[in-house]
């Protein structure tokens, strides 16, 4: 039986998509976090531990940011972060679940951060409503104020009413410098970025000033490199 042309296309394509969205074989999980259990808390370094929380979330429980952390950074970057503390990696695929649950505004947002070596040196990505020149895009803070640094972005990520969930994934490729950012759909980035600042670091979450709920992390990487002490404090 021939097959139309129109449907073979459609099936090569379903097929590179699903190979895009899924892990690499020389990847392991070297991390994962349900907040099922409350001790799970104490795997973070927070900039201000106070506004965080072990809190029910869509299934389970889930860690929630509930205010604007008590600390002010050396350069102009987010308040509210919550660090990996144990994991220093160079590649990653990181994978976590987020719910923002603040009101909507055009900077209405939730940041993936890695590649932190310190206090004043890390990537993130402010994921909000609307794009400008800083929001919704892929930062760089480098001993001075956070810069955009995506070469691709889309207007805005919608994130619905406060009680919705969404997934979030960022792909790091160190010798290339690539990064991408996707949300929901893990075939097509919504972000890209190339730069080559920042070799290896912790992966963190949180928001720049907003509240939200996160859970499910889940972090894949082909190696793991041996942790330090103490980023915030």
């Amino acid at each position: 039986m021939k097959i139309p042309f129109t449907l073979f296309v459609c099936f090569t394509l379903s097929i590179k998509l699903c190979a895009q969205a899924t892990i690499p074989e020389d990847y392991k999980l070297v991390y994962s976090q349900d907040f099922e259990s409350t001790e799970a808390i104490h795997d973070f370094e927070m900039t201000d531990s106070k506004v965080w929380r072990i809190s029910k979330g869509s299934n389970g429980n889930c860690l929630e940011l509930v205010g604007k952390s008590n600390y002010k950074p050396e350069v102009r970057s987010p308040y509210n972060i919550a660090l990996i503390k144990n994991v220093l990696l160079g590649d990653f695929i990181y994978e976590i679940r987020l719910n923002q649950n603040g009101r909507e505004y055009g900077h209405r947002d939730l940041c993936l951060m890695f590649g932190i070596t310190n206090a004043s040196n890390f990537y993130y990505t402010h994921i909000a409503s609307k794009a400008d020149a800083h929001a919704n895009s892929i930062f760089i803070v480098n001993d001075n104020p956070r810069k955009s640094i995506a070469s691709e972005r889309t207007k805005g990520t919608s994130w619905g009413a406060v009680d919705d969930w969404h997934t979030a994934r960022a792909v790091r490729k160190v010798k290339e410098g690539g990064i991408e950012i996707y949300f929901d759909d893990m075939t097509k980035p919504i972000m890209k970025a190339t730069d080559a600042h920042f070799k290896s670091g912790y992966l963190g979450f949180g928001s720049f000033d907003d509240t939200g709920k996160f859970d499910d992390i889940k972090v894949w990487a082909p190696t793991i490199l041996k942790p330090k002490k103490g980023i915030f404090n």
